[in-house]
């Protein structure tokens, strides 16, 4: 047995070992134990010893015991710490361990391992012996003198140094500087060690220390830092010499010199001055009278509120938050028109209702500095530059840029906030936005505006009421901040595919601004202009390595997307452009040698490119990898092999070559599409089947064109199966909409009814180029509808020579570009005559002198 400070340890020690937290002899220190060896220690020596030998246990740092027993053990530290656990903790939660309070009472070496399971048993050496201290010389003096003396006097004078630096009314401290004086001057590395800020590196290198003149040089330059690291606080923060004193925080556990200590900066100090910068703070962050008054009240509230109590947290985060608003920060207006109109027509082709209501503002902005800025609405198809555009309005007016996603939300807090007596309230979107922009007068964008929900915690389009009134937002009221905030100078543009789900107390607070589909021509000007650019640059291309020629764009725009925007346009060119990457990555020569021993070039020619244009697309192969032929021209063969067959083919024709088939136009939020409608009869009893997924809108309409049908019967030479004069007689009609998985509604397809009804009961054949749409009454009269421009597009992309629309609608003409206007014949029907005639060759003959009714004009 050996001896260190009257405690005998064995000389075989359990190990404990550890990877976080170094312990010294005379400190006292927290071990959590899970793994399995430390376990099995624990369980088997500590829990059920009872002598004081039993609790007596080596600390090895830096070593983690593997996760199985099966593993290998580590190389192990050669010097540890033996100490007794001064109490064991079990728990279950998160996972089972144990948590160990360790009293370090001296070193030892380990000399030889002599097991590792079920837990780590060592044959140690004790390094810190008694006669170590003192050690003699031959005039019988002790180590006080000589080298080792100075440190040691060194050493115990900057202790007291830095406890003279604390405050010594803390009763740990006063009693630190009596146990200071008592301590043997040979334990003060270590106890001083443990205490002060080190890291466990610091530690470990104190505790190798095995001679007690290398352990004070280890030790000093530690106790030096600490002392000059709490001048510098105290200078830097100017502290009074009343209050320039240090609390001394202790850790719970065990009595001296079995207790870790900690030296933390004052803090009372610090707290007044972030009080006082807060409030300087608050005095210059310019916001209005009331919202001042406000952040003041809860100030002088904090000021008296314990730091303990959680409303100190909030209340400390709402006056923050209060700060960094921009009550009066703006950033000014780039009001040059020319500029703004180049920026905006480099930046999107077409759009021409766009960028005129965006040069409109800006010119009254010039006139009139206090313009409240707009509320805009751009409703439209996907893809067609709704988003892209609000950042171009942005950019052309110099202001900050701020997207909202409003798809899928259905809490009014999202827009208004919390109230802060809700834990983990926090303020709305609006508020969020102008937070981090940092200026007043932003461009938000509130995006798919029309896909708001609705749920049990509100309507967070009734929540919008307010933010999107010009007439209120001036005064718009977060629930988190209570206090008015204004918005008028906020540029706000909202965006939608359709307004029928947008309420209508909101949409009468907007601009609505149409944003209808592309034309093939404005497509395909716009693929040259930025998409292709786009995709070759994303791709790692150039445009001298890969040539798409108009005629192939246009190509991919007719015959492989059919959409009122340009997305599916340009996934089919970033396609292209993937599959040619392919090919310049991997170009290359083979070389392979001729019977005379000359070396020649194999020419391989790949699938999709054996004829691009007028040249051939030729891949070499070989160790030096060469590019392929340049540039790589993509025609309509490269287009097959690229992107498949085409997946649209014009079908117009081949479906109009029967009796009761007709050709409508519908509207869709994702644009205008071709609506064919197909009818047939059979013997029966006069009966209506409609399929398709109609609305009960749309089933009235065939209702409407049945009765009108029955009721001209006579005028227009209509028969049933048998050669009756009603057309419904011993006759069932079945009346179908194809693509029946699609929901279809509204009124606009009567007047296709009509006419593919017409051609049923008089066997003639409706002309494969006309397309239609209107609604329909009983007295046969043609009334107006609505997404005129993008039926007319849809009828243009699929190839439609002559469109029958309602006469009132011709006002909607002059939406249409010219060249659309130049390709197609438009018919201006007021009545159902107009229709009939202009849908069959030869016109719809009725017999002469007769007419079901007079021509009326519309009170509509």
């Amino acid at each position: 047995m050996a001896s260190a400070g009257g405690i005998q340890i064995p000389n075989r020690l359990p190990l404990l070992l550890t990877h976080e937290g170094v312990l010294l002899p005379g400190s006292t220190v927290r071990f959590s134990v899970d793994s399995p060896r430390n376990m099995q220690l624990v369980g088997q020596r500590l829990l059920k010893g009872t002598s004081l030998k039993s609790t007596i246990i080596g600390v090895i740092p830096n070593t983690r015991d593997p996760e199985q027993d099966s593993d290998p053990l580590p190389p192990v530290h050669q010097i540890g710490t033996a100490g007794i656990a001064v109490q064991v903790v079990g728990s279950n939660w998160p996972k089972p361990h144990y948590t160990l309070l360790i009293t370090g009472l001296c070193r030892f070496r380990v000399s030889s391992l002599l097991k590792e399971r079920p837990f780590v048993l060592a044959e140690v050496e004790q390094l810190d012996k008694l006669e170590q201290y003192t050690t003699s010389t031959a005039e019988g003096a002790t180590a006080e003198d000589g080298e080792l003396g100075e440190l040691s006097q060194r050493f115990y004078q900057a202790a007291v140094q830095l406890l003279g630096m604390l405050d010594m009314s803390v009763p740990v401290v006063a009693k630190f500087r009596r146990l200071l004086d008592s301590l043997p001057r040979e334990t003060l590395p270590d106890v001083v060690a443990s205490m002060i800020r080190t890291s466990n590196k610091e530690k470990l290198q104190v505790l190798d220390a095995v001679r007690l003149e290398e352990r004070f040089r280890k030790a000093l330059p530690m106790l030096t830092r600490q002392i000059e690291g709490l001048k510098l606080l105290q200078k830097t923060r100017k502290m009074s010499p009343d209050s320039d004193k240090r609390v001394l925080s202790v850790r719970k556990g065990g009595v001296f010199p079995g207790r870790q200590l900690n030296l933390d900066e004052d803090d009372e100090g610090e707290d007044g001055d972030d009080m006082a910068a807060l409030e300087r703070k608050i005095q210059g962050a310019s916001m209005p009278e009331a919202a001042l008054r406000v952040c003041l009240k809860e100030l002088k509230r904090l000021k008296k509120m314990p730091q303990s109590m959680p409303e100190y947290a909030l209340t400390r985060n709402y006056l923050e938050l209060m700060v960094e608003l921009p009550w009066s920060k703006s950033t000014k207006d780039c009001l040059d028109i020319r500029a703004a109109r180049t920026l905006l027509d480099n930046d999107h082709y077409a759009m021409d209702k766009l960028k005129r209501r965006v040069l409109e503002y800006l010119a009254v902005r010039q006139l009139k500095t206090s313009l409240k800025g707009p509320i805009l609405c751009f409703v439209g198809p996907p893809g067609v530059g709704k988003t892209s555009v609000g950042r171009s309005i942005a950019r052309t007016l110099g202001r900050e840029f701020h997207r909202i996603a409003l798809g899928g939300v259905c809490d009014q807090s999202d827009i208004r906030g919390h109230r802060r007596t809700y834990v983990g309230s926090m303020p709305g979107r609006i508020i969020n936005g102008l937070k981090a922009v940092g200026v007043n007068n932003p461009v938000f964008l509130l995006d798919e505006v029309d896909k708001l929900g609705k749920s049990l915690q509100g309507d967070p389009a009734a929540a919008l009421l307010e933010v999107l009134d010009p007439e209120q937002n001036h005064s718009f009221t977060d629930h988190y901040l209570n206090v008015a905030f204004d918005l008028s100078q906020v540029l706000f543009i909202a965006t939608a595919n359709t307004t029928a789900t947008i309420p209508p107390a909101l949409l009468d607070r907007m601009e609505v601004l149409q944003v209808p589909g592309y034309t093939q021509e404005e497509k395909l000007e716009i693929a040259h202009r930025h998409l292709i650019p786009n995709q070759l640059e994303q791709h790692g291309l150039t445009p001298q390595q890969l040539l798409l020629p108009q005629d192939s764009t246009q190509n991919v725009i007719s015959r492989y997307t059919r959409e009122a925007g340009v997305r599916s346009l340009e996934r089919k060119i970033g396609a292209i452009c993937r599959a040619v990457a392919v090919k310049v990555a991997e170009g290359h020569r083979v070389k392979e040698a001729t019977p005379s021993g000359q070396e020649q070039q194999q020419e391989v020619v790949t699938p999709f490119t054996q004829s691009i244009g007028s040249s051939r697309f030729v891949v070499f192969s070989s160790d030096k990898a060469a590019p392929p032929e340049m540039p790589i021209v993509i025609d309509h063969v490269a287009l097959k092999d690229i992107l498949g067959p085409p997946l649209f083919d014009m079908e117009v024709s081949e479906r109009l070559t029967l009796p009761g088939v007709a050709l409508g136009l519908a509207w869709t939020p994702l644009g205008g599409e071709i609506m064919f409608v197909e009818a047939s009869r059979m013997e029966g009893e006069g009966q209506l089947t409609l399929t398709g997924q109609l609305g009960d809108v749309m089933k009235e309409s065939a209702h409407l064109a049945i009765s009108w049908l029955r009721a001209n019967a006579r005028t227009y030479q209509l028969t049933n199966l048998v050669g009756g004069p009603d057309p419904m007689e011993g006759t069932d009609i079945h009346l179908h909409f194809p693509a029946g998985a699609v929901t279809k509604d509204g009124p606009s397809a009567g007047v296709t009814m009509v006419t593919c009804l017409a051609s049923l009961f008089s066997g003639r054949l409706v002309r494969s180029d006309v397309a239609m749409t209107g609604e329909i009454t009983l007295r046969g009269l043609v009334l107006p509808v609505g997404g005129i421009k993008d039926k007319v597009l849809a009828a243009h992309r699929a190839g439609v020579k002559r469109v029958v629309l309602p006469k009132r609608n011709e006002k909607d003409l002059e939406e249409l570009p010219a060249n659309v206007r130049a390709d197609l014949d438009f018919v201006m029907a007021g009545n159902l005559d107009d229709v009939l005639n202009a849908s069959f060759d030869g016109g719809f003959p009725a017999k002469a002198g007769t007419r079901s009714h007079p021509q009326i004009s519309s009170k509509l």
